[in-house]
């Protein structure tokens, strides 16, 4: 069965199936390429007649993952300039007044699209959400800060997309009043930064593990811009890049990338890019962004937002179990590392003190876990909770472990419960026989919160500290989970 909307730029026909009707690949800004390459987005060209919407769009350019990333964490390819396109499921493409969900997929802002399996927003709007899913340009082409050139455009595809929803998400049955933002992982960071510009285009957010603590100062972004530029042969501008396809540029981006994340050296890479670990980041460039988000949430920003953020038990095994860092490392390596991420020694060496039994690459998965993730997480639920607005907080973490490669509760593993899509998870990260009452849950309570504002459990405040713990084979509020560790950041 076929479904056909008006959009802006021209009608769009999508598939029913199920009850469910899916419109993939429209576009909602012209192809960031030729007189557009590292432009803000433009709006797409209008269409006559009816577009088919029944195949994903192109991909952002990005390099694959490297073993054994590629299996674990599947990453399609679709080619074609057109990549600044979204993906809609919707109930009731006639209907009104639908709650809206848009996520922001992650990948350390140089990897992931909407088109990962996983993503399907089918069974979001079975149960009576309009889930809308984005791409947004990565890597070099989204977020190197150039000499010559807007900075933060994967952010600022981001906002364009949010736009395009508010304007045409009506004639899929939703409701721009009721829009709930969500991503994971750089998408998280994204929500996490787009809450603090308080743009008006939401009204509520989900971060799931990555808070507000990643951006780059321009210097240190340039810095790296400059290594990816001599490496190229080509001037550190935008002018100098653009000489290049894209996918020339895509085996340099990935070794610098690497490099930066083996040895966040602050010396070499500038101490806000080693303190993320990621090469390229929204960038501190004083027009979109002028402070870390989670200060300016700590100054009132998205207070009116209802907010919705965690993370997973332990996070960095993700990076450190199934490449076989974990058991090559030893404690000086894990203190080297650690310091290079701006986590002072003393918490190092207290952690070590608090966790004799670990070995050093568990050792190591635990102090990155909270630096990264953890503890930016309570902060930005410590901040938004303080600014007195109108706006909740509420808190998780996903504890769940998966049996493979000592992954345990790792990064990304919640996503399949999330989107309740655990048949599309990769077997190799949540093993064979995941739970699917705990998908039920999951899922139920990111359904709850975009219907009505309210997952299920307890607010979030600096004195009681409530965080729901999504485990197996139930759930429990917990409040201020290794808090002594917590507060070893103080």
């Amino acid at each position: 069965m076929e479904a056909v909307v008006r959009t802006a730029y021209g009608e769009v026909r999508g598939t029913t199936r199920d009850g469910v009707t899916a419109f993939l690949g429209i576009p909602y800004a012209a192809p960031p390429f030729g007189a557009n390459r590292f432009q803000a987005p433009q709006p797409p060209e209008p269409w006559d007649g009816v577009r088919d919407a029944v195949e994903y769009g192109p991909t952002a350019p990005k390099p694959g993952y490297p073993r054994p990333f590629d299996r674990l964490l599947p990453d399609p390819v679709v080619p074609g300039d057109d990549c600044l396109n979204l993906n809609v499921w919707t109930p009731e493409p006639g209907g009104s007044g639908l709650p809206v969900m848009v996520w922001i997929h992650g990948g350390a802002f140089r990897n992931g699209s909407g088109a990962v399996d996983v993503y399907n927003g089918r069974n979001f709007a079975r149960d009576g959400v309009v889930c809308v899913s984005i791409n947004y340009r990565l890597g070099v082409e989204g977020f190197a800060h150039l000499p010559g050139a807007p900075a933060n455009r994967g952010l600022l595809d981001q906002i364009f997309a949010l736009e395009w929803v508010r304007d045409n998400i009506a004639g899929f049955g939703g409701d721009p009043a009721r829009v709930t933002v969500f991503g994971e992982s750089a998408g998280a960071m994204s929500v996490s930064t787009l809450l603090s510009l308080d743009l008006g285009l939401f009204h509520r957010a989900i971060g799931q593990s990555g808070a507000g603590s990643i951006a780059q100062d321009p210097a240190d972004a340039l810095l790296v811009t400059k290594e990816m530029a001599a490496r190229l042969g080509v001037e550190p501008t935008a002018e100098g890049f653009a000489k290049l396809d894209p996918a020339a540029i895509l085996p340099i981006q990935s070794a610098v990338a690497a490099e930066v994340t083996a040895l966040p050296d602050p010396g070499r890479w500038g101490v806000t890019t080693a303190a993320g670990g990621m090469s390229l980041t929204p960038v501190l460039d004083g027009e979109l962004l002028s402070r870390r988000p989670e200060d300016a949430v700590g100054d009132g920003a998205g207070r009116d937002v209802d907010l919705l953020t965690g993370y997973t038990s332990e996070e960095f095994r993700l990076f450190l179990m199934p490449t076989g860092i974990a058991a090559a490392v030893n404690d000086d390596l894990v203190f080297a590392a650690t310091a290079g991420m701006g986590v002072p020694p003393a918490v190092s060496a207290a952690y070590r003190q608090r966790h004799p039994e670990a070995a050093p690459g568990e050792l190591m998965a635990t102090i990155i876990t909270d630096s990264l993730f953890r503890v930016p997480a309570n902060r930005l639920a410590e901040r938004h909770a303080a600014s007195g607005g109108a706006g909740g907080t509420w808190m998780y973490e996903f504890g769940w472990r998966s049996p493979n490669h000592g992954l345990g509760a790792c990064h990304a593993l919640e996503l399949g419960f999330v989107f309740d899509n655990l048949t599309a998870e990769p077997e190799g990260l949540a093993g064979p026989n995941p739970p699917q009452d705990l998908a039920d849950r999951m899922h139920r309570a990111w359904v709850s919160f975009a219907v009505d504002g309210d997952p299920g459990w307890d607010r979030f405040d600096g004195s009681t500290r409530a965080v729901k713990l999504f485990g197996h084979p139930s759930d429990e509020m917990v409040h201020d989970p290794r808090g002594d560790d917590r507060k070893l950041w103080s």
